[in-house]
């Protein structure tokens, strides 16, 4: 019986400390901003809406699971059981946090990702947005980008998980270029391809627009994203 004890010691206590030596824990809710590096149009997509202090931001997910700081088990990997709810191509889905992390790295090795945190007076919303967002995984990519059409693109995801509570607002989305007032070419051929018309100016959201809500606080940096300013 001492010698169990002693074991079970060991182990609570190797946890605690492997928990002592994180000063971020991510929370239920909380979204993770990306400045996302895989296409021509993410970059599209950061040239015409900056976020939070400039940064480029293409993509966000929510957390809506997380682990066991506390285990026992000393094989137990929290990042495994700290799960991220998106939709991405080809679907809505839940990943592993370290994966989401690792898709897109800075100058320095570390994940441009930022976490934005619901204030506390907005908190009570997540549970119902969690229960809604959950319901829709392997709901298809909205590759159009419009609203309402039972399809998800990203924020769009996020969006409507919160709606009920008005946390995010839609504008008026632009295809143009900030500085020519041109339609960028790889939007053109993107729509052009898909046999659909730019929705120009018809109301939608993107990440950078929800990293500067009102209603978040940013609470972390994983790394730095492109054109970032403090």
């Amino acid at each position: 019986m001492k010698n169990w004890l002693f074991v079970f010691l060991l182990f609570q206590i190797s946890c605690l400390n492997r928990s002592a030596q994180e000063d971020f824990q991510l929370q239920k809710g909380d979204f993770l901003f990306q400045d996302l590096d895989s296409s021509p149009l993410c970059d599209a997509i950061e040239l015409v809406t900056p976020g939070y202090k400039g940064a480029s931001f293409s993509h966000i997910g929510m957390v809506v699971e997380l682990g066991d700081p506390y285990c026992i088990n000393p094989d137990y990997n929290y990042n495994d059981h700290v799960r991220i709810l998106e939709a991405f191509p080809m679907r809505v889905r839940t990943i592993r946090v370290d994966s989401f992390l690792n898709r897109s790295l800075d100058n320095n090795g570390n994940p441009k990702v930022i976490v934005g945190r619901l204030k506390v007076k907005y908190t009570h919303t997540i549970f119902k947005a969690i229960e809604f967002a959950n319901k829709q995984l392997g709901k298809p990519y909205d590759e159009e980008f419009l609203m309402k059409n039972k399809k998800y693109y990203c924020s769009e995801l996020i969006y409507e998980s919160f709606e009920s509570d008005n946390i995010f607002e839609l504008q008026p989305m632009t295809f143009l270029h900030p500085e020519t007032k041109d339609t960028l070419k790889v939007w053109k051929k993107y729509y052009s391809d898909l046999g659909v018309k730019i929705p120009q100016n018809k109301l939608g959201i993107n990440p950078g627009i929800m990293s500067l809500s009102d209603k978040i606080e940013i609470v972390h940096f994983y790394g730095i994203p492109e054109n970032f300013t403090e």
